[in-house]
């Protein structure tokens, strides 16, 4: 039996992704940028904050009332519902983390998507001896992957820093908190 059809129907398919992909790598690309600036103001924050952040935690461990601190997630969380623990913690880091890091994992396959689309035509105008065609299908497939590639490693660098970032505060706030039950408990 022949699937020569099949063949034909998927090859027409696949070709009607290849706009929405690259206007999604398009967009995740000036999302990048966004990102890196969300980044630098927040690391600005932290800078700037640290010494309210530390007497902050000595404070939490005391149970005295703390203000939220900018820059800070985890120790917001901690001073805004009194009943935090390790484990609402943790949800609340990956949370942090997930938009970032689901896009520095998205963006090299939307790459790679977006460069085996015009493949087919490339090979197909390849086979008609259209130097031109292979050339404009290259000319996409090359630039889709490089942008999937300079999403994915801004969004990787960014994602591995707030990842430090937020494991030492979760240490920190942690262990303020562990201070506050172990006071409470001597009580």
């Amino acid at each position: 039996m022949s699937t020569i059809w099949l063949e034909n129907l998927m090859y027409e398919v696949s070709g009607l992704f290849l706009a929405p992909v690259l206007l999604l790598l398009a967009i995740l690309f000036a999302y990048s940028f966004f990102l890196v600036g969300a980044f630098l103001m927040q690391g600005s924050q932290r800078q700037k904050s640290l010494p309210q952040y530390l007497n902050n935690l000595k404070r939490l461990a005391n149970n005295q009332t703390t203000e939220a601190v900018p820059g800070y997630p985890l120790l917001t969380l901690a001073i805004q519902n009194p009943d935090t623990d390790r484990d609402k913690l943790d949800i609340e880091a990956l949370k942090q983390l997930e938009g970032v890091r689901s896009i520095s994992r998205l963006a090299p396959m939307l790459g790679l998507i977006a460069t085996m689309i015009p493949m087919g035509p490339a090979l197909k105008s390849l086979s008609d001896g259209n130097i031109q065609g292979i050339s404009e299908n290259l000319v996409v497939a090359f630039s889709a992957v490089i942008f999937g590639l300079v999403i994915s490693s801004i969004t990787f660098w960014i994602a591995s820093q707030k990842k430090r970032w937020l494991a030492i505060e979760l240490v920190d706030v942690d262990r303020s908190l562990n201070q506050r039950k172990d006071a409470y408990s001597r009580k």
